[in-house]
């Protein structure tokens, strides 16, 4: 089965031209990859940094379902699986989450990730607009069991291990990351390795309405730390055919066997009271946000 990760440019909070080129590199995605999963960035629809205020995005932004139905019908014409991110409206005033939903080849939506770490400047008491999600779902496929985290989520390996504890054998995660690309390599990896499951980055390229400017680089990541595809610093489509069984080799280009399982040798019972501790880095940052 080949997944592909398709990382476009934005036009900042033109919801309808956004969605427009979706279509259009979803359709070529398919044509020239022939994948089976089509993934895009974070916040596609709109761009990460909506440069307005809580009150007027929320005003402007249009439920899901809207944005949601000319993707479905896509999916269900080329019978492909799309990840659709997008900040998802709700019925609560200035409520936002940042969200990323799962479509099956029937056009039906197998359901929807909230992201849970929010990056400090989209927190509301930055004055940002998102308010975080608190679950993090595994859906059974035809292709596997996928997972998903967004961006900044990636960065906490409890996220992937939560996952991949739930049977994960395919983690998305859309982004519109800025930090290094070092970090953004060395996190992807990590997490693939970390839990023996494939990760599936895909980051923004281009600028968002807050003058952010976002690099590219999308790659698919094996369950031993192997990067089987890397995206350009502009717009790209990257793909990789997914193994059904990725452990047996300890690397590749060599026939040395792999006799460990990170989720199995994990001596779960030294880590009473630590794993859900408050804690802070002992070294400040240059600014902390209040939550």
């Amino acid at each position: 089965m080949t997944v592909a990760g398709v990382q476009i440019s934005v036009k900042p909070n033109n919801i309808k031209a956004n969605i427009n080129k979706i279509l259009e590199w979803h359709n070529t995605a398919v044509k020239t990859t022939k994948a089976k999963i089509i993934v895009f960035p974070e916040s596609i629809t709109t761009g990460f940094n909506p440069g307005i205020s809580i009150s007027d995005f929320y005003d402007f932004l249009p439920f899901a379902g809207e944005m949601l139905a000319p993707v479905r019908k896509i999916s269900r014409a080329s019978k492909t699986f799309t990840v659709l991110p997008t900040y998802e409206k709700t019925n609560k005033k200035n409520v936002i989450y940042n969200s990323s939903f799962l479509i099956d080849d029937n056009g039906k939506i197998l359901g929807v990730y909230r992201k849970t770490h929010l990056f400090p400047t989209e927190r509301k008491s930055a004055g940002g607009w998102s308010t975080p999600g608190n679950g993090y779902p595994v859906f059974k496929t035809k292709y596997g069991n996928i997972g998903m985290m967004l961006c900044y989520d990636g960065d906490f390996p409890e996220v992937a291990r939560i996952l991949a504890v739930q049977g994960a054998e395919i983690i998305l995660r859309p982004s519109a990351l800025l930090r290094t690309y070092e970090i953004w390599e060395m996190t992807n990896m990590a997490r693939a390795y970390d839990n023996h499951t494939y990760v599936v980055a895909v980051n923004a390229v281009g600028a968002d309405a807050g003058g952010s400017h976002y690099y590219g680089h999308s790659m698919i990541v094996s369950p031993i730390g192997r990067k089987l595809a890397l995206g350009r610093g502009t717009e790209d489509i990257v793909y990789a055919e997914l193994s059904p069984d990725p452990i047996k080799k300890i690397t590749y280009g060599s026939d040395a066997p792999m006799i460990f399982d990170h989720l199995e040798d994990r001596n779960v019972g030294t880590y009473k009271n630590f794993l859900t501790k408050k804690a802070k880095s002992p070294f400040e940052p240059h600014k902390r946000i209040k939550y």
